[in-house]
C-alpha cells in the first residue's frame, strides 16, 4: 500500500457506446470494454457517467472487473424507463467512485453491459497513475 496519495499523472476520458443487452450477472455473454488498465503502475477511474441515447426502459447497467480470464460482477446501476423529449431530459446517471477503482495491470479491465437492447453512451475518467 502507498504511503503517500496517488495522483493521476495523465488524465484521461475513456468513452464507449452500449448496445447488446446481456441479462447475464456472472461474467457471460457480450461485454464491451470501458477501460483496460496502464502498465506499472497502472489506471485510476474516479467517475462513470452513463447517457441513454433517445428512449429507454427500465432495466440495469451492469460493470464487471476482469483480469486474468476470471470476470466479476462489481456493480448495477438501475435505469428508470425514459422517453426524452424538448421537455424531458433522457435518462443519466453518474457513479462516483470515492476512493477511485484501481487497475493494477493491462491484465485488468472494466467492462460493462445494458440488460435490455438499448444504446446507452458511457464516459469514465481518471487516469494512468
Amino acid at each position: 500500500m502507498a504511503t503517500t496519495p496517488q495522483f493521476v499523472a495523465t488524465p484521461q476520458v475513456w468513452m464507449s457506446q452500449l448496445t447488446a443487452a446481456n441479462t447475464a450477472r456472472d461474467g457471460s455473454g457480450t461485454l464491451v470494454t470501458l477501460v483496460t488498465g496502464a502498465a506499472s503502475p497502472g489506471t485510476r477511474i474516479d467517475k462513470i457517467r452513463i447517457m441513454g441515447v433517445g428512449t429507454v426502459t427500465a432495466g440495469m447497467i451492469r460493470f464487471f472487473l476482469a483480469s486474468a480470464g476470471n470476470t466479476r460482477l462489481i456493480k448495477e446501476r438501475a435505469v428508470a424507463a425514459t422517453t426524452p423529449s424538448g421537455t424531458v431530459p433522457g435518462w443519466e446517471d453518474e457513479w462516483t467512485l470515492q476512493d477511485g477503482l484501481y487497475l493494477p495491470s493491462a491484465s485488468w479491465s472494466l467492462l460493462a453491459a445494458p440488460n435490455n437492447a438499448e444504446t446507452f453512451n458511457i464516459f469514465a475518467y481518471g487516469g494512468n497513475l
